[in-house]
């Protein structure tokens, strides 16, 4: 299972996702390393998924994997193109 990052700086990030045909949602990106199976959300809400990621103040690049295929996170306001001529999308913790 892959970690977020902790220090005595991080803290508890809120992540939502909306997905609402997904039987399961995944986050990952550099805070865990790009492990292929990253942070799983739970269910919550109508077609809605959440988890709590634990990172430092910082932009951090990731993607969804949602039913096991690489997506993008429809909310992400910012993007950076990845080698895989896709985008990586940018979290902003502050």
């Amino acid at each position: 299972m892959a970690e977020t990052i902790t220090t005595p700086f991080a803290r508890a990030v809120p992540f939502d996702v909306v997905a609402p045909g997904a039987l399961y949602v995944e986050v990952t990106g550099d805070f865990t390393g790009w492990v292929l199976h990253g942070i799983r959300l739970g269910r919550h809400g109508n077609g809605g998924w959440r988890t709590f990621l634990t990172l430092e103040p910082g932009e951090y690049q990731y993607r969804l994997r949602i039913n096991g295929e690489w997506n993008d996170h429809a909310e992400a306001t910012r993007r950076v193109p990845n080698l895989f001529g896709t985008d990586n999308c940018i979290l902003v913790v502050k």
